[in-house]
């Protein structure tokens, strides 16, 4: 069974009537339920397509921060061969929030930068929920830094609700640290791809993120604040989340129109945690093609260009 959203509740109750009648013909063999499994089936499938083709924003937030979205830990033992982990800051300790390392894609040697969230109770407190401390930035910008001198492509997986905002974090320089991180991004002369694969929220997001090419999953989410904290702020409500998600535009369609990010990865129909394998190769698929046209760029040239396509950002957009 699925971990449904609120809004999925009338697909459960149909999808949960099928399963019941899979284990009452389990037990009675006799039982026809073949024409109904399917009348069932359909509508379950047509409420689907109906209900996910007109989210609204706050709900495609509900979708990126579904707890069976495939991970990090997923893309990278999905996406990279023989990858292998480059562990602490050398300046303060270990950051398991963001993960780096060095691996092949599909038979590139290639940088991998991700931030983790954990699958279970365990784990997410393990990766601090995805939320990481100065010293994750700082390791992000130690694998930027040996990218740039072995000439390594950086392929950047996304998925953050902001960094980590405690006093630790402050006393030891997170604004600097993240502020750094942007700027060995932006330094970086190798290729740089980066895909939003849930929430990516704030700095927290944008430290590892200003790439060449910068995509979202279809339901994925890309702001400078989650819509909780805008409401909070703006209004002083929770009441009012719904209304800072349609305001933000955080959507990956919104933000395509924006010109913020470059392209939009499909998801299967109802989500990437509903096909996390198709999901998985469309991810894939999509960096193979934006390593592909970048290909043969010179060094200076794939800085140059990544630099001039943040200064555009706002300047040209849709009335």
């Amino acid at each position: 069974m699925h971990n449904y959203l609120e809004f999925e509740r009338p697909i459960a109750d149909l999808e949960g009537k099928i399963v019941e009648l899979r284990q009452l013909a389990a037990q009675d063999p006799s039982m026809k339920i073949d024409d109904e499994v399917r009348r069932l089936q359909a509508r379950a499938d047509q409420l689907l397509r109906e209900t996910f083709s007109r989210l609204t924003p706050w709900q495609k937030a509900l979708v990126a921060r579904h707890p069976a979205r495939p991970h990090f830990s997923d893309y990278a033992t999905a996406l990279i061969e023989d990858f292998t982990p480059l562990s602490g800051d050398r300046l303060f300790g270990e950051d398991e929030a963001i993960i780096t390392g060095l691996g092949r894609f599909r038979g590139e040697s290639v940088a991998v930068v991700g931030q983790e969230k954990g699958s279970d109770t365990q784990g997410r407190i393990k990766h601090n929920f995805g939320m990481a401390m100065p010293e994750g930035y700082r390791k992000a910008q130690r694998l930027f830094d040996l990218a740039d001198r072995f000439d390594l492509p950086v392929i950047s997986f996304v998925d953050t609700p902001g960094a980590y905002p405690g006093v630790g974090a402050e006393e030891r320089g997170q604004a600097e640290a993240i502020a750094r991180s942007t700027q060995a991004c932006l330094a970086l002369r190798v290729p740089f791809v980066c895909v939003i694969t849930g929430e990516g929220m704030s700095g927290g997001a944008l430290g590892i993120a200003v790439a060449n090419r910068v995509y979202m999953l279809e339901h994925s989410i890309y702001s400078v604040i989650s819509p909780e904290g805008c409401a909070s702020i703006l209004w002083r409500s929770a009441d009012k989340t719904q209304d800072a998600a349609a305001a933000l535009k955080i959507t990956a369609q919104d933000l395509l129109n924006l010109k913020v990010i470059d392209g939009i990865v499909p998801e299967p129909m109802g989500g990437a945690h509903r096909d996390r394998h198709a999901t998985l190769k469309a991810v894939g698929d999509t960096i193979a093609g934006a390593l592909e046209e970048m290909r043969g760029l010179p060094r200076d040239a794939l800085r140059r260009k990544r630099r001039e396509k943040y200064l555009a950002i706002g300047r040209d957009l849709p009335t």
